[in-house]
């Protein structure tokens, strides 16, 4: 009786697993599918209107009607004034951006768009806002991220990268081509390494009587090899092709921030806001909530999106994205 309920109960969860799988994907599938009509192309959001409606709607619950009333009264007289003090003033415009990374940085290329589009409208006395999230990952993928923000900077217009979560490796080298970086307190700075890594199967294959050719011309056409045989020699140029990738990044590093004391940092360290701070990777300790809401009442601020056209492939992938991430599934920072 007690193994037939052991089979019975493993049977059991056996199916439940299957089931469960099937209402994932086709979950998965559903919201994949929502959206088809969805907007792309570029979105342009009021970030000063929306701060105010959210102050408002709080302050019409907590206030009685003769406060609003008053508050009301008080808050068009001040707008009244500000205008006769400098009717022919413009404001200064913040266009905010936002980029959240992956290993390929695959958001470059709704910046490129956004970029372009905020450089042929903002001056030098505007500033453009970054808010970014990058935990690093493919060298040339990040170094074109990089040459994007560059591009705002050739315009001569102020550029602000602020980190709520992590700018590391290769988000670093985005965020060091910025005028002024802001970091949240427990944000995750630096990283300023590079890593290569790959597993080799080479005895495997061998003890299975299994033969792996590979045919090259160009001494280094390649090294360090997954099934083949890996020698000192394919170990040393590897690692002299990783030093010269170090030496590239120190340096963009330093072109931007010059007073850094790059030997210090460039160690692969990963450092927290106030740290970051002292030294020298960043210049304020903040969040972009509290940065933006300071400038609210001197600037307009624009929040500027580009969406570009999603096929259902990407649109599944997207959403497979969103559960493993809701479920805590993904490369994390050691």
């Amino acid at each position: 009786m007690t193994e037939f309920l052991f089979e019975y109960g493993l049977f059991f969860f056996k199916v439940l697993t299957i089931v469960l799988a099937v209402v994932a994907i086709v979950l998965t599938i559903v919201a994949a599918s929502k959206g088809e009509g969805a907007q792309h192309g570029l979105k342009v959001e009021t970030l000063n209107e929306k701060y105010r409606e959210m102050a408002d709607r709080l302050r019409v619950n907590v206030l009685s009607k003769s406060e609003w009333r008053d508050f009301v009264k008080a808050r068009k007289k001040a707008d009244k004034q500000a205008a006769k003090a400098a009717p022919n003033e413009e404001q200064k415009r913040i266009y905010v951006l936002n980029f959240k990374g992956d290993i390929r940085a695959t958001a470059v290329d709704a910046l490129r768009e956004e970029v372009t589009a905020v450089v042929s409208v903002a001056t030098p006395e505007d500033e453009i806002v970054v808010c970014l999230e990058n935990a690093g990952g493919v060298v040339h993928d990040h170094g074109l991220g990089a040459s994007q923000l560059e591009r705002i900077k050739k315009h001569q217009i102020p550029l602000t990268v602020i980190v709520d979560k992590v700018a590391a490796s290769g988000g670093y080298l985005m965020a060091s081509v910025a005028n002024k970086i802001v970091a949240a307190p427990f944000a995750i700075v630096g990283s300023i390494g590079v890593l290569a890594q790959l597993p080799n199967f080479n005895r495997f294959l061998e003890e299975r009587g299994v033969d792996f050719e590979q045919i090259t011309a160009g001494k280094y056409k390649r090294t360090l090899t997954m099934f083949g045989k890996n020698t000192d020699e394919d170990r040393e140029k590897t690692r002299q092709d990783l030093e010269e990738v170090h030496s590239l990044f120190k340096n963009a590093v330093v072109e931007h921030r010059p007073s850094l004391d790059i030997e210090n940092v460039a160690t692969g360290e990963y450092w927290y806001g106030p740290r970051a701070r002292e030294l020298g990777l960043i210049d304020e300790v903040g969040s972009s909530d509290d940065y933006l809401m300071r400038q609210a009442d001197e600037a307009q601020i624009f929040a500027v999106t580009y969406k570009g056209r999603e096929g259902f492939m990407q649109k599944l992938q997207g959403a497979f994205g969103k559960m493993a991430e809701s479920l805590g599934i993904g490369p994390q920072l050691p």
